[in-house]
C-alpha cells in the first residue's frame, strides 16, 4: 500500500518537528546545569523572537494585535509558559528519557481534560485507555518516587499544563501560526525576566551562541509540526511524535550517560500503547 505524497511529506515533517525538538530537550537540560531557568527561558526567547521578526513585521503590528479571544489566548500562554518552565526544572534534575516519558502521557490528561471541561463523551474503551495510561505514569514512577519525589511531580505537573495548553490550542485554531508562536515566547521571556533576579552566570561567547541555537531550535520544530499537520492529517502523523522517547533514551544515554531503568522502560511502553490506542478511538470516531 502507497502512502501519498502529501502524507509522507507530513510525517517526515513532523519527524524532523519531533528531532529537532528533542535536540531543543537536549541542549536546555545541558544548558540548565550551568544557567538558571530564568537565564535560559530569557535567551532561548530572545532568539525565537529574532526569528520570527521577519513574518511578524510582514504581518504587521496591527494585525498581530488583532487577537481572537484574547482570555483564552491569555490562558494558552501561562500553560505554555509554565509548561516549558517546569520541563527545565525537571531536566536539571532527573534523565532526559525519564523526563520525556511522563511529557508522552499528555495525549491521556487531554482526554481527561477535554470530558470534564468540554463535555467530550469517554466511553468504555476510552476510560480503558485512559487508565493503562495512568498505569504506565504509575509504573515510570515508581522508581523516582522513592527518593524525591519533586522532580516527578514536576515532571507530572508539566504534562498535565502541557495537555491544557494543547486543549486551549484546540480551541484557537482561528488564529494565526506566527501570533501564536510569538505570544507563546513573550511569554517565555517576561517569565524569564521575572526569575532572571534569583539566578545569573556570565555566559562565554559559546554559551550566548548555544543559548541562541535553543530558540532556532525551538521555533524550527514548532514550523515543522505545524506545517505536517496543515499537509496531512492529524491521524497520520500525530503517533509518530511517540518517537520523542526514542530520542530522550538515546540522547540521554549519548550526551549524559543516562540509562532508563527498567520501570521507567516499562511505563513509557504502556504510555505509549495508551497513546496509540486512544488515537485509533479518536479516529474511528472521526
Amino acid at each position: 500500500m502507497t502512502v501519498p505524497r502529501e502524507h509522507a511529506g507530513g510525517i517526515l515533517l513532523m519527524l524532523a518537528g519531533v528531532l529537532l525538538f528533542s535536540l531543543n530537550d537536549t541542549l536546555g537540560k545541558w544548558l540548565v546545569e550551568t544557567f538558571s531557568v530564568g537565564q535560559v527561558l530569557v535567551l532561548r526567547s530572545l532568539a525565537a523572537l529574532l526569528l520570527l521578526a521577519p513574518f511578524l513585521l510582514r504581518d504587521g503590528l496591527v494585525r498581530l494585535l488583532e487577537v481572537p479571544r484574547p482570555g483564552l489566548q491569555l490562558l494558552r500562554v501561562s500553560f505554555g509558559t509554565v509548561e516549558v518552565a517546569s520541563f527545565y526544572w525537571a531536566v536539571s534534575m532527573m534523565p532526559l528519557a525519564d523526563a520525556m516519558t511522563y511529557w508522552m502521557a499528555a495525549p491521556v490528561f487531554v482526554t481527561v481534560i477535554s470530558a470534564l471541561l468540554l463535555r467530550e463523551r469517554v466511553g468504555a474503551k476510552r476510560f480503558a485507555a485512559v487508565a493503562l495510561g495512568f498505569a504506565g505514569v504509575l509504573l515510570a514512577m515508581g522508581p523516582g518516587i522513592q527518593g524525591d519525589p519533586l522532580p516527578v511531580l514536576i515532571a507530572i505537573g508539566g504534562a498535565l499544563l502541557y495537555a491544557c495548553f494543547v486543549v486551549c490550542t484546540r480551541a484557537l485554531r482561528a488564529a494565526r501560526d506566527t501570533q501564536l508562536v510569538a505570544f507563546q515566547m513573550l511569554g517565555a521571556l517576561l517569565l524569564g525576566l521575572v526569575l532572571l533576579p534569583f539566578g545569573w552566570t556570565p555566559p562565554g561567547v559559546l554559551d550566548v551562541a548555544l543559548l541562541l541555537g535553543l530558540g532556532i531550535a525551538a521555533t524550527l520544530a514548532h514550523v515543522a509540526v505545524t506545517r505536517s499537520l496543515r499537509i496531512a492529517p492529524a491521524s497520520v502523523v500525530v503517533p509518530w511524535q511517540y518517537s520523542f522517547i526514542l530520542w530522550g533514551a538515546l540522547f540521554g544515554w549519548l550526551v549524559f550517560g543516562d540509562v532508563p531503568g527498567p520501570g521507567v522502560a516499562l511505563g513509557a511502553a504502556v504510555i505509549v500503547a495508551a497513546g496509540l490506542w486512544l488515537w485509533r478511538l479518536d479516529r474511528g470516531a472521526a
